[in-house]
C-alpha cells in the first residue's frame, strides 16, 4: 500500500481534510486541563516514530510537532540538513530510501518544494511538509481549525489575504475549493501569487479574486490574513517594504472587513510592518490560538498519515 503523504492540500480529498480537521478538535478539547506532556489516552502512536528534517529555522513547526508525537505517544528523531550527509551532497533521493527504513514518518521543512516530492516519490513512509518554498499546508490546517473553534462556518466566508502572495497564500488558494470559501488576495502586481496556484485554483473551481490594494480585498471580508514581508532567504528587504508598505493591515483596514472580522497571522510577526502592534495584539487577533492549534491540527495530520 502506498504511504499517505500530506504535501499539498489540493492533492488531498475533502473529506479526508474534513476529518482531519474533526479528530483535531475532539483531541484538543479531550485534554482540557490536562498537563501539555501527559500523553493522550489512547496514545494511539505508541510504537512509531517521526524523523524531523530541517533546512530551515523553526520555532512553532519544531516544538508543535515534537510534543503532538509525544502526546500521541510517539518519539521523534530530529536533525538539520547541515547535520546530515544531506549537507554534504547525499541524494535526496537517497536519504529518503535510508530514513525509510528507519522510522515510520518523516517530515521535512525544506528549501525546495521540489526536494520535498522528490523525498516522497521514493518513500515508503509517509513524509509531511512541514513548509517549503510553494506551500505550508499544515499552517492552513491550523488557521481553519482556529476559525472553526471561533463559530466561523467556512462554506460560503470571505477570506481575504494581504501582502505577499506568498506559500502560505498558496495552501489557501488550495483550501478554497476543499472547505468551500471565498479568498481575496490582496498584493502589489510583482507580488501576485504563482500563476501555477492561480491555475491549480482555477482547475478546482475555488473563488480566488486578485485585487490590488488592501482596501479592496478585505471589503466585506469575515477573516483578514497577514504574513511576515521579508521572508527567509529574502534578500532584497528594503524594496520589499517599500512595495508592500501599503499593505500594512491597520485598525483602518480591519474597518474595512465585517464586523466582528478576526486576524490571523502565522508567525513571527514584525509589527509596524505587515501589521500594527495594536491588530495583532488587540481583540480581533486569533493569532495564539493559531500558533497553538499547529500542535492540535498536526496530530491530526500524523494520525491520518499513519492511519491511526
Amino acid at each position: 500500500m502506498a504511504p499517505r503523504h500530506f504535501i499539498d492540500i489540493w492533492k488531498l480529498q475533502a473529506e479526508d481534510l474534513r476529518g482531519i480537521l474533526d479528530q483535531a478538535r475532539q483531541m484538543k478539547v479531550a485534554r482540557t486541563g490536562w498537563p501539555r506532556g501527559k500523553r493522550d489516552t489512547d496514545a494511539p502512536l505508541s510504537d512509531q516514530s517521526l524523523a524531523m528534517l530541517f533546512e530551515k529555522n523553526s520555532t512553532r513547526t519544531r516544538f508543535s510537532f515534537d510534543m503532538a508525537m509525544r502526546q500521541l505517544g510517539g518519539q521523534t528523531l530530529i536533525a538539520s540538513a547541515s547535520e546530515m550527509q544531506l549537507g554534504r551532497g547525499e541524494s535526496v533521493e537517497d536519504t529518503s530510501r535510508v530514513l525509510s527504513r528507519y522510522v515510520d514518518a518523516v517530515m521535512i521543512r525544506a528549501n525546495r518544494h521540489e526536494d520535498i516530492e522528490a523525498f516522497a516519490g521514493v518513500a515508503s513512509v509517509p513524509v509531511i511538509n512541514g513548509l517549503s518554498d510553494r506551500s505550508h499546508p499544515c499552517q492552513i490546517m491550523a488557521d481553519l481549525l482556529t476559525l472553526e473553534e471561533q463559530g466561523l462556518t467556512l462554506k460560503g466566508a470571505r477570506l481575504a489575504w494581504v501582502g505577499d502572495g506568498n506559500n502560505v497564500c498558496a495552501s489557501f488558494m488550495h483550501a478554497a475549493d476543499r472547505f468551500g470559501f471565498s479568498l481575496a488576495v490582496g498584493t502589489p502586481v510583482d507580488y501576485r501569487p504563482a500563476q501555477r496556484d492561480l491555475d491549480i485554483a482555477a482547475h478546482q473551481g475555488g473563488q480566488v479574486e486578485l485585487f490590488d490594494t488592501a482596501m479592496s480585498a478585505v471589503e466585506g471580508a469575515d477573516v483578514v490574513i497577514a504574513d511576515t514581508f521579508v521572508s527567509m532567504g529574502d534578500a532584497d528587504a528594503d524594496r520589499r517594504l517599500s512595495d508592500l508598505g501599503p499593505f500594512c493591515v491597520t485598525e483602518q483596514l480591519m474597518d474595512r472587513a465585517q464586523p466582528g472580522a478576526v486576524f490571523l497571522h502565522c508567525l513571527p510577526a514584525h509589527r509596524g510592518e505587515e501589521v500594527t502592534a495594536e491588530v495583532i495584539d488587540g481583540p480581533q487577533s486569533l493569532v495564539f490560538e493559531e500558533a497553538e492549534n499547529r500542535l492540535h491540527a498536526q496530530k491530526a495530520i500524523l494520525r491520518w498519515c499513519l492511519n491511526r
